[in-house]
């Protein structure tokens, strides 16, 4: 699944190329992408100019003229790809957006058909089931309110990771790659940690994030930016997908195990599970 670094790539590549298109049509090939919201505001976009794109989570919104966004979330195969006309449609494209005056036109994609697309309100998106209860954002959020979160929370700390009511935007892969650098081992209990722990996520959190924004994210199954382009990140990766490998800091070998249904990978060596 796209996670923070992949959709704010889309959003800093679309940025420049959808602001100031006014859309003149709209079509829908595979109804059930729309998320129905009632009354349908779908067939309101037509005239109406993109003014911004930005990203809430793991989810990226277009907001256009008159107060109305589109809210799509690109969940596990989800692609927004701005292609020429004379391209031709695949079968797994389920929703394009013309614009007035633009040979390109921007096409919602999705092979296991999870994704989704809302219209709604500008003024009301933040209140939207899908954003309404998103934890804060990982690289805007202090670190007394970084602390706060973590008062009196007894789970472990990669499931406080993957949990978007707690933090937003991050996913399994990060998740990893954040608490590798952070020196933390996936199980370690959230009250276990002091303030030096605490500050010692946070940055790895932050600089994580920031390194995959600038390597354009990771490509290790679906993942393409807007041209059909992959990301270079997954060449950084220092756990995550390396089981057996070694340790580029220690040497010692990757490691995996299940935690919710998912596999999570660590370094015993710079990753020593605490005991208390």
């Amino acid at each position: 699944m796209p996670e923070l670094p992949e959709v704010e790539t889309i959003v800093q590549s679309l940025s420049s190329k959808l602001i100031g298109l006014e859309i003149s049509s709209v079509k829908i090939i595979y109804p059930p992408v729309l998320r129905k919201k009632k009354p349908s505001l779908i067939h309101d976009l037509k005239g109406r100019k993109v003014v911004g794109l930005r990203r809430r989570g793991k989810m990226l919104l277009i907001d256009l003229e008159r107060n109305l966004s589109l809210l799509i979330h690109l969940k596990m195969t989800g692609q927004l790809l701005f292609y020429p006309r004379e391209e031709p449609l695949d079968k797994h494209t389920h929703f394009v957006l013309f614009f007035k005056d633009e040979n390109n036109e921007l096409r919602f994609r999705d092979v296991r058909k999870f994704g989704f697309i809302s219209c709604l309100r500008t003024f009301n998106a933040s209140c939207a089931d899908e954003l309404e209860n998103l934890g804060p954002e990982p690289l805007e959020i202090n670190f007394p309110h970084f602390k706060k979160l973590f008062q009196s929370r007894k789970a472990r700390l990669k499931s406080l990771l993957l949990n978007q009511n707690f933090i937003a935007g991050i996913g399994n892969i990060y998740a990893d790659e954040i608490l590798f650098r952070a020196k933390l081992h996936p199980l370690i209990p959230a009250s276990y940690l002091g303030n030096e722990k605490l500050k010692r996520l946070l940055k790895a959190m932050r600089d994580v994030l920031r390194k995959a924004i600038i390597h354009k994210g990771s490509s290790i199954r679906s993942f393409m930016n807007d041209e059909g382009k992959g990301g270079e990140f997954q060449e950084y990766h220092q756990v995550y997908g390396r089981e057996q490998l070694s340790c580029f800091i220690c040497g010692e070998k990757i490691r995996r195990l299940r935690l919710g249904g998912r596999s999570s990978f660590f370094c015993p060596g710079c990753q020593k599970e605490e005991k208390r």
